[in-house]
């Protein structure tokens, strides 16, 4: 028996030139069979998509959404960027319900880049602040509820890197052969 399990992620793309609707951009998410996704149009050029997916892994999960929704958005549409990759302790304490403070108090991992962290890095920081220490309270925080969030971050974060290096094409969302692959 396959186990699946759901992941929470958001897709950002890269709209071609010209004017788009923003209502005919949500039909197309929608028509791609995504239902119950937020679809954000408010930046000129772009579009996000965050929804909630199940499947076995959250890297294929994610490909497999941002291939459909790829097909249905205009064409020349190109993947720009899979969040949670980077985040802040905003987000975190927002998704958690509690105040930043809450987790600016507990032991978090160095920031990354200008105040945001590294999602997986997070996700382990909270795991640790979660199981508590002989004689120390227990937090005042549950990370159960975000977990399919945290689950696709690390996966956000490895695809990143790859439409980085053009080991993603973010036209077709399909892997790119490597030089050497193609040789052979």
């Amino acid at each position: 028996m396959i186990m699946t399990e759901p992941f929470e992620f958001e897709l950002v793309f890269s709209l071609p030139e010209g004017d788009h609707d923003a209502f005919a951009l949500t039909d197309a998410v929608f028509e791609a069979g995504f239902d119950d996704a937020l679809v954000g149009t408010g930046i000129p050029g772009l579009v996000g998509v965050e929804l909630e997916a199940e499947g076995e892994d959250a890297q294929s999960v994610i490909l497999d959404a941002a291939r459909r929704l790829s097909k249905a958005l205009p064409p020349g549409t190109r993947l720009r960027e899979i969040r949670p990759d980077l985040v802040s302790l905003a987000d975190v304490a927002e998704k958690l319900n509690v105040k930043r403070q809450a987790l600016a108090q507990r032991r978090m991992p160095p920031p990354s880049l200008g105040g945001l962290y590294r999602i997986d890095e997070i996700a382990a920081a909270l795991i640790e602040a979660t199981t508590p220490e002989a004689g120390r309270r227990r937090p005042r925080f549950d990370v159960a509820p975000i977990q399919k969030w945290l689950r696709a971050g690390c996966a956000a974060r490895q695809l990143n890197a790859k439409l980085t290096t053009r080991e993603l094409d973010p036209v077709s969302v399909e892997f790119v052969p490597a030089p050497d692959d193609a040789r052979r």
